[in-house]
Protein backbone atom coordinates (compact mmCIF):
# COMPACT_ATOMS: atom_id res chain seq x y z
CA UNK A 1 0.00 0.00 0.00
CA UNK A 2 1.41 3.40 -0.93
CA UNK A 3 0.90 6.63 0.89
CA UNK A 4 -0.29 9.56 -1.20
CA UNK A 5 2.16 12.40 -1.40
CA UNK A 6 1.41 15.15 1.06
CA UNK A 7 2.09 18.62 -0.28
CA UNK A 8 4.77 20.65 1.53
CA UNK A 9 3.66 22.92 4.31
CA UNK A 10 2.48 26.33 3.18
CA UNK A 11 3.13 28.91 5.93
CA UNK A 12 0.15 30.96 4.77
CA UNK A 13 -2.09 27.96 5.47
CA UNK A 14 -1.03 27.69 9.12
CA UNK A 15 -3.82 28.14 11.63
CA UNK A 16 -3.26 28.10 15.39
CA UNK A 17 -6.33 27.82 17.60
CA UNK A 18 -7.48 26.73 21.00
CA UNK A 19 -7.85 22.95 21.16
CA UNK A 20 -11.39 21.69 21.64
CA UNK A 21 -12.84 18.41 22.91
CA UNK A 22 -12.90 17.19 19.31
CA UNK A 23 -9.10 17.58 19.20
CA UNK A 24 -8.44 15.34 22.20
CA UNK A 25 -7.08 12.34 20.25
CA UNK A 26 -4.96 14.44 17.89
CA UNK A 27 -3.49 16.40 20.78
CA UNK A 28 -2.59 13.19 22.60
CA UNK A 29 -0.87 11.83 19.50
CA UNK A 30 1.12 15.04 19.04
CA UNK A 31 1.97 14.97 22.76
CA UNK A 32 3.54 11.53 22.41
CA UNK A 33 5.71 12.82 19.55
CA UNK A 34 6.67 15.85 21.68
CA UNK A 35 7.61 13.77 24.70
CA UNK A 36 9.56 11.35 22.51
CA UNK A 37 11.58 14.24 21.03
CA UNK A 38 12.16 15.68 24.50
CA UNK A 39 13.31 12.33 25.88
CA UNK A 40 16.57 12.78 23.94
CA UNK A 41 17.31 15.69 26.29
CA UNK A 42 15.66 14.59 29.54
CA UNK A 43 16.17 10.84 29.41
CA UNK A 44 12.48 10.32 30.26
CA UNK A 45 11.07 6.92 29.39
CA UNK A 46 7.51 5.97 28.51
CA UNK A 47 5.41 4.15 31.08
CA UNK A 48 4.77 0.42 31.05
CA UNK A 49 1.93 1.03 28.58
CA UNK A 50 4.39 2.54 26.07
CA UNK A 51 3.06 6.09 26.48
CA UNK A 52 4.57 9.16 28.03
CA UNK A 53 2.86 10.97 30.90
CA UNK A 54 0.17 13.45 29.86
CA UNK A 55 -0.81 15.31 33.05
CA UNK A 56 -0.03 18.78 31.72
CA UNK A 57 -1.88 18.20 28.47
CA UNK A 58 -4.83 16.67 30.31
CA UNK A 59 -5.14 19.70 32.61
CA UNK A 60 -5.14 22.05 29.64
CA UNK A 61 -7.62 19.98 27.63
CA UNK A 62 -9.91 19.75 30.67
CA UNK A 63 -10.07 23.55 30.75
CA UNK A 64 -8.63 23.88 34.24
CA UNK A 65 -8.35 27.47 35.40
CA UNK A 66 -5.15 29.05 34.15
CA UNK A 67 -4.43 26.32 31.57
CA UNK A 68 -4.90 26.24 27.81
CA UNK A 69 -3.94 23.93 24.95
CA UNK A 70 -3.45 25.20 21.40
CA UNK A 71 -3.28 23.24 18.17
CA UNK A 72 -1.38 24.30 15.05
CA UNK A 73 -2.67 23.02 11.72
CA UNK A 74 -1.63 23.28 8.11
CA UNK A 75 -4.87 22.59 6.29
CA UNK A 76 -6.06 19.19 7.54
CA UNK A 77 -2.64 18.32 9.00
CA UNK A 78 -1.94 18.79 12.72
CA UNK A 79 1.61 20.15 12.91
CA UNK A 80 2.09 21.46 16.44
CA UNK A 81 0.83 21.98 19.94
CA UNK A 82 1.40 24.32 22.84
CA UNK A 83 0.30 24.13 26.46
CA UNK A 84 0.21 27.30 28.53
CA UNK A 85 -0.28 27.48 32.28
CA UNK A 86 -0.43 30.17 34.94
CA UNK A 87 -2.56 32.29 32.62
CA UNK A 88 -4.24 33.70 35.73
CA UNK A 89 -0.94 34.64 37.41
CA UNK A 90 1.43 37.60 36.93
CA UNK A 91 3.80 35.54 34.74
CA UNK A 92 2.21 33.04 32.35
CA UNK A 93 4.24 30.02 31.25
CA UNK A 94 4.50 28.25 27.93
CA UNK A 95 4.74 24.87 29.59
CA UNK A 96 5.01 22.64 26.53
CA UNK A 97 5.71 23.44 22.90
CA UNK A 98 6.13 21.20 19.86
CA UNK A 99 6.19 21.45 16.08
CA UNK A 100 6.54 18.30 13.96
CA UNK A 101 9.85 17.95 12.16
CA UNK A 102 8.33 18.48 8.70
CA UNK A 103 7.00 21.90 9.73
CA UNK A 104 10.10 23.22 11.49
CA UNK A 105 12.01 26.18 10.06
CA UNK A 106 8.94 27.35 8.14
CA UNK A 107 7.65 29.98 10.57
CA UNK A 108 5.25 27.47 12.12
CA UNK A 109 6.80 27.78 15.58
CA UNK A 110 6.63 31.56 15.55
CA UNK A 111 3.01 31.40 14.38
CA UNK A 112 2.17 29.08 17.27
CA UNK A 113 3.99 31.26 19.83
CA UNK A 114 2.12 34.31 18.52
CA UNK A 115 -1.17 32.50 18.96
CA UNK A 116 -0.33 31.52 22.53
CA UNK A 117 0.86 34.93 23.73
CA UNK A 118 -2.04 36.71 22.01
CA UNK A 119 -4.33 35.08 24.60
CA UNK A 120 -3.13 37.54 27.25
CA UNK A 121 -0.83 40.54 27.35
CA UNK A 122 1.84 40.70 30.04
CA UNK A 123 4.81 38.66 31.22
CA UNK A 124 5.55 35.24 29.78
CA UNK A 125 8.22 32.63 30.53
CA UNK A 126 9.35 29.44 28.87
CA UNK A 127 12.01 26.97 29.99
CA UNK A 128 14.35 24.88 27.89
CA UNK A 129 17.50 22.84 28.31
CA UNK A 130 20.62 24.42 26.79
CA UNK A 131 21.62 21.07 25.32
CA UNK A 132 18.42 21.16 23.26
CA UNK A 133 20.15 23.16 20.53
CA UNK A 134 16.98 23.92 18.58
CA UNK A 135 15.18 25.32 21.64
CA UNK A 136 18.30 27.19 22.79
CA UNK A 137 18.36 29.02 19.44
CA UNK A 138 14.59 29.38 19.00
CA UNK A 139 13.42 30.84 22.33
CA UNK A 140 15.89 33.75 22.65
CA UNK A 141 15.24 34.71 19.01
CA UNK A 142 11.46 34.64 19.52
CA UNK A 143 11.70 36.54 22.81
CA UNK A 144 13.92 39.22 21.26
CA UNK A 145 11.40 39.66 18.46
CA UNK A 146 8.60 40.19 20.97
CA UNK A 147 10.44 42.18 23.63
CA UNK A 148 13.86 43.82 23.25
CA UNK A 149 14.13 43.74 27.06
CA UNK A 150 13.71 39.96 27.38
CA UNK A 151 15.75 38.14 30.01
CA UNK A 152 17.26 34.73 30.55
CA UNK A 153 18.19 32.92 33.77
CA UNK A 154 19.17 29.41 34.81
CA UNK A 155 17.07 27.57 37.41
CA UNK A 156 17.27 24.02 38.78
CA UNK A 157 14.76 21.57 37.30
CA UNK A 158 12.28 20.68 40.09
CA UNK A 159 12.55 17.02 41.04
CA UNK A 160 15.31 16.34 38.49
CA UNK A 161 18.70 16.90 40.12
CA UNK A 162 20.19 14.69 37.38
CA UNK A 163 19.47 17.36 34.75
CA UNK A 164 21.39 20.58 34.22
CA UNK A 165 19.43 23.70 35.19
CA UNK A 166 16.73 24.91 32.81
CA UNK A 167 17.21 28.16 30.99
CA UNK A 168 14.15 30.35 31.54
CA UNK A 169 13.45 33.00 28.92
CA UNK A 170 11.07 35.75 30.08
CA UNK A 171 9.52 38.46 27.92
CA UNK A 172 6.64 40.90 27.94
CA UNK A 173 3.87 41.04 25.37
CA UNK A 174 1.88 44.26 25.09
CA UNK A 175 -1.81 44.29 24.20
Amino acid sequence: MTTPDIPPLQPAALVARRATAADHDVMHRLWQLFRHDLSAVTGALPGSDGRYRTERLDRALAGETGWQARLLESGPHPVGLAVARALDEPVAVISSFFVVAGARRTGAGRRLVGSVVATRPGRWSVAHQQRNAAAAAFWPAVAAGLDPGWTSERRPVPGRPDLPPDTWVTFTVTG
